[in-house]
């Protein structure tokens, strides 16, 4: 169990760590404390897409060194799993920034996934000038474009974490999905070799496989498999990976059915969340040992099915630091006219570390006791 009170955010090696011993199974976070400083910033910065100028009420707060307003903008508080540790490292992240900068730190967000509402609120919070400096998490890649440029047009300095975006950003914090996708192929073309198992069909699957993300994590994962290995066949491709859904039942049921439609398929990719759902049908329709699973983000469920071997791997994007980013951005920008760089990396959890995994995350869901 972890006491927010009780953390203390050191600058070791570059990162952030969270030194508290209820994070000491991912001692560091891959928030940098150092990075580039361009002529003129924080007041003027010349970026690719034009002219940054920071709004004169806020150039005032900062010549009288007092506290600016840090919002952070995300999909959703009520979303199994991603929530409470967007939660968690939202408040890391203030603790950073307050560090480096004084900061009044807000999180605002729509209980499930509403894009609309997502813009509405930060839009209010626009109109009622609360917003020195943001972060957002964006649901699409294009979603956010429009008031991160109003924003950053405006003179208001914009992050983007967690999902690629094409706005005027000064960084996007997150994993590049056609990499993430060579990640988890070299991680079960590994775990091939180490256990002498010989897979030729494989399948890609996710809540949301239409998406830029999902189908670069879906093709990256396709195209080094089939470099790799001879004769491997994809049932489907990113062009039609499985439509999982992101409802458990109906993700599990969905499995379920392309399972018994496809009994020769040995290997399911999942994108996102969903990949103990795989690991539940494979139980049920009695294929462990014939069909395997990898899965990015950490679940008990996964873990679960890591240690009993259904599960080869999950890929963890450390959402923590993706939703502590903002703070650390803003306060480095506004405070020290630094523009922090995307330093993201997903982290492979296998069975030899799931111990370490399940205690960091039941440090994270039990972080609001």
């Amino acid at each position: 169990m972890i006491n927010r009170k009780a953390c203390l955010i050191a600058a070791v090696g570059g990162v952030w760590a969270f030194t508290a011993a209820a994070w000491a199974a991912e001692p560091a976070s891959q928030i940098p404390t150092t990075g580039e400083k361009p002529a003129g910033a924080p007041g003027e910065v010349t970026m690719p897409w034009g002219t940054f100028k920071l709004a004169p009420r806020i150039a005032d707060k900062i010549a009288k060194h007092e506290k600016i307003n840090y919002v952070f903008s995300y999909q959703g508080s009520g979303i199994p799993l991603f929530s409470p540790q967007y939660a968690a490292g939202f408040k890391y992240g203030c603790q950073a920034g307050n560090a480096i900068y004084p900061l009044n730190c807000t999180s605002i967000a729509p209980v499930q996934t509403n894009p609309n509402e997502q813009i509405s609120q930060i839009e209010a919070k626009l109109a009622a000038g609360q917003i020195d400096c943001i972060s957002i998490e964006p649901t699409t890649s294009d979603e956010t474009t429009a008031i991160v440029n109003k924003l950053m047009a405006q003179g208001i300095p914009a992050f983007t974490a967690g999902v690629t975006s094409r706005g005027h950003e000064f960084t996007n914090f997150t994993q590049l999905p056609p990499k993430e996708g060579a990640t988890a192929a070299e991680v079960v073309l590994k775990w091939m070799a180490d256990t002498h198992t010989d897979l030729k069909v494989f399948a890609v699957s996710g809540g949301d496989p239409a998406e830029f993300w999902a189908q670069g994590r879906m093709k990256g994962f396709r195209e080094a498999i089939q470099k790799a290995v001879p004769g491997a066949v994809f049932v489907n491709t990113e062009a039609n990976g499985l439509n999982t859904s992101y409802e458990p039942g109906k993700t599990f049921d969905n499995y379920k059915a392309f399972f018994s439609a496809h009994p020769d398929l040995q290997f399911m990719e999942n994108v996102d969340i969903g990949a103990e759902h795989a690991d539940r049908a494979i139980r049920e329709l009695n294929r462990v040992g014939k069909t395997f699973t990898i899965g990015w983000n950490v679940s008990k469920g996964q873990l679960d099915a890591i240690d009993a071997g259904i599960q080869v791997a999950l890929l963890d994007q450390r959402w923590p630091d993706q939703a502590a980013f903002g703070g650390p951005a803003c306060a480095q920008f506004l405070g020290n006219g630094t523009i922090l760089g995307n330093t993201q990396t997903l982290k492979a959890v296998t069975k030899e570390g799931t111990a370490e995994a399940r205690a960091q995350l039941n440090s994270i869901m039990s972080s609001g006791n």
